[in-house]
């Protein structure tokens, strides 16, 4: 099966084969390839309320080598959801019909409830005994981040506006940024944050789960790795007290100075401080005292979604 999420800020595939009817919750994927590209198709939409050409195009560059891979590798099934970006944009039908012209299928724009079920389902399944449920995912996107609260299913679910690239671009245009931007940039969040957690009782989990690069990557500089290792950041339980000094970190650096932090990738380093922040204020508003970091997300919801013996 293969599997692709494309967001505001990266476009991701994984092809897999999924574990025969009847197999546990516990049982895996068996990964066979699993890549990310930084794309920013999001870049400008905020302000613009449109893909912008050169965005499109990069997408469409992407894709056509995963779509190449996808025939190579003989795939049965295709399904590919785009997400905030695309649902926010007036010009998403040019978008959906390159995708159809270059990966012989449609794009899936899903709502975002349906883009936090998915991250849910991507999250939970296998997550170590020692992670008690209820869970409280967030998934922090480059547009937006989704909340969803549950435990072997979604109890509730909501997507808000407050994605690392949004956030970058509507408050953070110093570089590094500076104190009144990053202040304003909290108010926007903390006040999103609320609303979110007005609709979905997050306070109620006994377990954060952060998905996404943002996350990851914050879990990584934590740990203090030399290069990005996904085996020793999958599951890795995160203090709030480490969230907070990395993303003060991150904040008072440029973005050349945070290319300098061995795991950064080159794509995420100009609006990683913004998605820390979600980060931070999440667990400030939560009062949740660590985060426990998953490097599967939406992607495997999206491939466990193809199976048959997904709930």
């Amino acid at each position: 099966m293969a599997a692709i999420d494309c967001g505001t800020n990266s476009i991701r595939l994984l092809v897999a084969d999924l574990p025969p009817a009847g197999a546990g919750s516990d049982v895996p994927l068996v990964d066979v390839v699993r890549h990310m590209r930084i794309v920013r198709l999001g870049e400008g939409v905020d302000r613009t309320g449109r893909l912008s050409a050169a965005a499109i195009e990069r997408t469409r560059v992407a894709l056509a080598d995963y779509a190449a891979e996808i025939d190579a590798l003989g795939a049965e099934r295709v399904r590919m959801c785009a997400t905030s970006a695309s649902r926010d944009a007036a010009n998403a039908d040019e978008f959906r019909a390159m995708v159809e012209s270059t990966l012989g299928v449609p794009p899936e724009v899903v709502t975002g409830d349906e883009e936090a079920r998915l991250s849910f389902m991507g999250a939970v399944r296998g997550l170590a005994a020692d992670t008690r449920p209820p869970y409280l995912v967030v998934d922090i996107g480059g547009g937006s981040t989704e909340f969803v609260l549950g435990d072997s299913t979604v109890h509730s679910a909501i997507s808000v506006d407050i994605g690392c690239v949004r956030m970058t671009e509507r408050h953070l245009h110093g570089d590094p940024p500076t104190r009144d931007e990053i202040a304003a940039a909290e108010t926007d969040i903390t006040s999103t944050v609320d609303r979110a957690l007005a609709a979905v009782p997050g306070r109620e989990a006994s377990t954060l789960v952060g998905v996404a690069g943002s996350v990851t990557t914050v879990a990584a500089i934590a740990l203090g790795l030399p290069a990005y290792q996904p085996e020793r950041i999958h599951r890795a339980r995160v203090s709030y007290d480490e969230v907070a000094k990395v993303t003060a970190d991150l904040l008072g650096r440029s973005a050349a100075q945070r290319m300098e932090i061995p795991v950064m990738h080159a794509g995420r380093a100009d609006v990683i401080g913004a998605g820390a922040l979600v980060l931070r204020v999440i667990m400030e508003r939560t009062g949740m005292s660590s985060v426990v970091a998953s490097e599967h997300d939406i992607l495997d919801g999206i491939a466990w979604s193809l199976s048959s013996t997904t709930e």
